[in-house]
């Protein structure tokens, strides 16, 4: 009995400690589990957007798009971009997502119609919720007035709005000065001297190579339409894109002076002057060719075009190839305008699916693009990095030396990234200082500005609601190049005409165009 009691005490802790230690398991095994620690991916957006890109430049990846890193970082968002050089290819590729029910949630519409019948599908977002100048301050205070963006309302409705575009007009010829020189001719100065020089460069060896591989002018007609390109259109007094003639719109592509644009065209065509493909070019193929060597007048639109300081110019980038090539600009109609003033072109459109399912996405691109418009955002995406690729003083931004280690995939990332906003500094009130700036580049840019232009029309143009404008241009296009290849003479162009502008709404849709003008002009719109 003594001895029992005397080990009593450690019977009794020993089964407790049992019971402690398989209390412990069980929790353990059982216990509910910590919450993981915050995963900085499940914050991260991710957007999808559809941009065009210039001719020259590769879409870089991912880890080496510097912009792309930083605008990732700054609005903690993963963007998947598509870029592609506009056209056929690329209006075609932005509707297969659209049939596949997989649209981007924004893109850049290039269509012919500026996005009218992609309204009317009912695929684009109302802007109403997104686009203000309380979520765009610095859009509408540096590049889009609220006048203009109402103005560029499509049926009344406000599907999409306009990119940030440069006021001014570059639109002019581009010519071989070296060619003109090797052939002892002068830069052409009327129509007569112009076609003269366009039988030199095919036939007379202007780059000295022995071979009659070169032709005069060339274009992109991609598979499918005239191409405005032509200076037979501004020959017969048809200015890009449209304007006012005794308080009546004239319609480049559509009016009765076709049927001699026509006959003009077909005269350089079956005289050899022109590239034999250039129906076949599509989107900038037609540069590309000029670039390499193949024909020595091109119509160039933008001011950095042939410029030395540009790395991806004509200029630039046939240098590459051949150390002597000299494009200059000219105007082969002398001081006739070329085109009308400048007016919002191309819209940046939402899907209305993504406003739909998933709405902060769309606010969050708005975000974006609106700091793109800002002075931050301009010189990034313009210019590079503050101290790595430009020193600032005050306004005064002065680009510095582009080191070795810069690659190709940053230059790239600075061309895929301006796309939201023009090369016109001034805007913000900056000046740029580019060492690379020649003598030749200031001379460009002193003809460009003296350019005439007509008075611009004032308004982005919109097709009645219902109508399909696209329609329209497609039977148009179909017509004229029916007189180009078939019946090789525009006379049936005022038969043809009449069809288009019959049954394919065509006087509505002038008509209507013509009545926005005079809305804006007499200020009740």
């Amino acid at each position: 009995m003594i001895r029992y009691r005397s080990i009593l005490p450690l019977i009794v802790f020993l089964v407790i400690g049992l019971f402690v230690l398989c209390w412990s398991i069980w929790a353990q095994n059982n216990k509910s589990p910590l919450p993981a620690p915050p995963n900085e991916d499940q914050q991260i957006m991710f957007l999808n957007l559809f941009i065009n890109a210039p001719l020259d430049m590769a879409l870089p990846e991912r880890d080496t798009d510097l912009i792309r890193q930083i605008i990732e970082k700054k609005f903690n968002v993963r963007i998947h971009v598509t870029a592609m050089v506009p056209g056929n290819e690329y209006n075609a590729k932005i509707e297969s997502l659209l049939f596949s029910n997989n649209p981007p949630d924004m893109w850049i519409d290039r269509s012919s119609d500026g996005a009218s019948k992609l309204s009317l599908d009912g695929v684009l977002a109302d802007m109403s919720s997104y686009v203000s100048p309380l979520s765009m301050p610095n859009y509408f205070k540096y590049w889009v007035t609220e006048k203009e963006l109402k103005q560029y309302q499509i049926h009344n409705r406000f599907y999409r709005a306009p990119i940030p575009y440069d006021k001014n007009s570059y639109r002019s010829y581009y010519i071989r000065q070296d060619w003109l020189k090797h052939l002892g001719l002068k830069i052409p100065h009327n129509y007569d001297e112009y076609l003269q020089v366009l039988r030199a460069f095919t036939f007379d060896d202007p780059d000295g190579n022995g071979k009659k591989d070169t032709y005069g002018f060339t274009t992109s007609g991609n598979n499918s339409s005239l191409s405005t390109d032509w200076p037979e259109y501004a020959k017969n007094g048809l200015v890009y894109p449209a304007y006012m003639n005794n308080n009546k719109l004239v319609d480049m592509e559509s009016d009765l002076r076709i049927e001699h644009v026509v006959d003009d065209i077909l005269k350089v065509i079956n005289g050899g002057l022109v590239d034999p493909d250039w129906f076949f070019n599509s989107g900038t193929e037609h540069i590309d060719k000029a670039i390499h060597g193949k024909v020595g007048v091109v119509l160039g639109q933008t001011v950095d075009f042939a410029l030395d300081a540009n790395p991806g110019s004509i200029q630039s980038l046939s240098r590459k190839l051949d150390p002597k090539a000299n494009w200059v600009p000219f105007n082969p109609l002398g001081n006739q305008p070329l085109r009308a003033g400048g007016s919002p072109e191309y819209p940046f459109v939402f899907a209305k699916m993504t406003a739909d399912k998933y709405p902060e996405r769309i606010k969050k691109i708005v975000e974006i693009l609106d700091w793109l418009s800002s002075d931050e955002g301009f010189l990034l995406t313009h210019y590079g990095i503050e101290g790595e690729h430009y020193s600032r003083r005050g306004n005064t931004i002065t680009l510095l030396p582009k080191k070795a280690e810069d690659s190709r995939h940053s230059v790239d990332s600075l061309k895929l990234w301006g796309f939201f906003t023009p090369e016109t500094p001034s805007v913000l009130g900056l000046q740029i200082v580019d060492p690379n700036t020649t003598a030749r580049d200031t001379d460009i840019k002193t003809f460009l500005v003296q350019l005439p232009v007509k008075a611009k029309l004032g308004v982005t143009l919109a097709p009645p609601v219902g109508i399909d404008v696209g329609a329209f241009r497609s039977r148009q296009n179909e017509l004229q190049v029916k007189m180009l290849f078939s019946d090789q003479s525009g006379k049936r162009w005022p038969v043809y005409y009449n069809e288009i502008m019959s049954h394919y709404n065509g006087f509505q849709i002038i008509k209507n165009f013509e009545m926005q003008v005079k809305s804006v002009a007499s200020g009740t719109r």
